[in-house]
């Protein structure tokens, strides 16, 4: 069993990096449209999903609940996570934690973002990847992606990785841009997003050899 998890800064690419990743390797990605996928089976709106994806604590709500009503059998056959109405954060990050560390024991998965690499961090069998950029390119392809103004690009970009940041700080007391926490840090500014993903693979098999 293996594991790779990928904390991506806002518009680096590590999202799209990741699910490259995850194709060369027929691994398994666990990533936000893969959460929305299953949000829109429990009847999510699309609309809503979109104006909450910038909330951490919205994301962390949608993970758990989403996957805990939908794909039990995937990640949830060892934890009980029943969800109520009242709900705190702290028991939604519980959720989230036991989400991931299920889906870790699964193995040969792709984690994206939700403080994976801090959660698995003691892992043995854990690849931890930080993708990076400069942010003057990612506010502007933030403004090409999401059809966003300068001010408005810089405002997304400031606001979503310091909502990362903190979750991370919260919950974990690490540095969420420590490089020290990582075994590889990526810039996607340097490389494109296939010589991103290749690195990565590489990597891969020089920690877990040739699966």
């Amino acid at each position: 069993m293996a594991v790779i998890t990928v904390s991506r800064q806002f518009a680096s690419g590590g999202a799209r990096i990741a699910e490259r990743v995850a194709e060369l390797l027929g691994w398994t990605l666990v990533d936000h449209e893969f959460v929305d996928r299953v949000a829109e089976r429990v009847g999510v709106p699309p609309e809503e999903v979109a104006r909450r994806e910038e909330r951490v604590a919205t994301l962390i709500e949608r993970l758990a609940k989403t996957l805990a009503v939908s794909s039990p059998e995937v990640f949830l056959t060892a934890a009980d996570l029943s969800i109520g109405t009242s709900t705190s954060m702290e028991d939604l990050v519980r959720m989230t934690e036991a989400v991931i560390h299920e889906a870790a024991e699964h193995g040969d998965v792709v984690l994206v973002g939700r403080g994976a690499q801090a959660c698995l961090g003691r892992r043995d069998d854990a690849l931890h990847v930080r993708v990076v950029a400069p942010r003057d390119d990612r506010v502007r392809a933030a403004c090409e992606r999401l059809d966003l103004t300068p001010k408005e690009a810089e405002r997304k970009v400031d606001r979503i990785d310091h909502d990362r940041k903190t979750y991370v700080e919260t919950y974990y007391r690490r540095n969420w841009n420590d490089a020290a926490n990582y075994h590889l840090v990526v810039n996607s500014s340097l490389l494109t997003y296939d010589q991103a993903a290749d690195l990565i693979v590489q990597s891969a098999r020089a920690r877990f050899g040739d699966r």
